[in-house]
């Protein structure tokens, strides 16, 4: 029998207001061993040392930039060469379809199942997870209970034993929670098809590199562990 493990799961999402005018949409997230997770954080602190960045420096997409290019290169393969780090994402490419009145949802209804799907097949029985969000606004405390409740009734887990926490936390005090954000940055660049910084898509280019020209770009199959991500298409309404 599989002894239990607890994992922690670090997520953000991407382009996620309904009326933003970017038509692509993505969230993400980033797991690994909760008792490796102090070990990759220092590694990842050890890495801005290397590059002459300060310990508390913010890792994130919106920073990537031609003089940094070297040091978020270098994240991108610790990420890709250290086993115990693993990415599923999920990636709407056009929400200008979404028709939440045909289903009786709303936008938010419809954001919860999003982020449920993203996450299932993440978690596996007998292990637990604690999950992390990154804070954005002051509607977080109710998104986090919401989420959690989501997820552990979607999973049966009426007991939280599965689903220990649905936390929030601030990017620029979590390592991890940077490096999922670079990777979300990178999967919705990509799907965007955009080529504006060299740097962004310098990035891009080495995770195709490493893990196949459509990796970011189409549903992976499902022996893609390190590197999986889902496309989601809206249903056409019936003619």
């Amino acid at each position: 029998m599989t002894a239990p493990r607890t994992f922690n799961v670090y997520c953000d999402e991407s382009c996620h207001l309904e009326h933003d005018r970017i038509p692509v949409m993505a969230w993400g997230a980033l797991s690994g061993p909760a008792e490796d997770a102090r070990a990759l954080a220092e590694a990842v602190r050890a890495l801005k040392a290397e590059h002459g960045l300060a310990a508390d420096f913010e890792a994130k997409w919106t920073k990537v930039s031609p003089a940094k290019a070297a040091f978020y290169l270098a994240l991108i393969d610790l990420f890709l060469n250290e086993e115990r780090l693993r990415f599923r994402g999920l990636v709407v490419p056009d929400k200008s379809k979404l028709d939440h009145a045909r289903f009786d949802q709303t936008h938010d209804d419809w954001y919860y199942k999003m982020y449920f799907t993203m996450l299932r097949p993440i978690f596996t029985a007998p292990h637990r997870y604690r999950i992390y969000l990154d804070v954005k606004d002051t509607r977080g405390g109710p998104k986090t209970r919401k989420l959690h409740d989501v997820l552990a009734n979607s999973l049966y887990d009426f007991d939280r034993e599965c689903i220990e926490r649905v936390q929030q936390v601030r990017s620029h005090e979590s390592e991890l929670l940077q490096l999922a954000d670079l990777l979300i940055g990178a999967l919705t660049y990509a799907n965007r098809g955009l080529t504006t910084s060299a740097a962004k898509t310098a990035i891009v280019e080495r995770l195709r590199e490493r893990l196949g020209r459509e990796a970011l770009t189409r549903t992976s199959a499902f022996a893609a562990v390190k590197f999986n991500i889902l496309v989601w298409r809206a249903q056409e309404a019936a003619e």
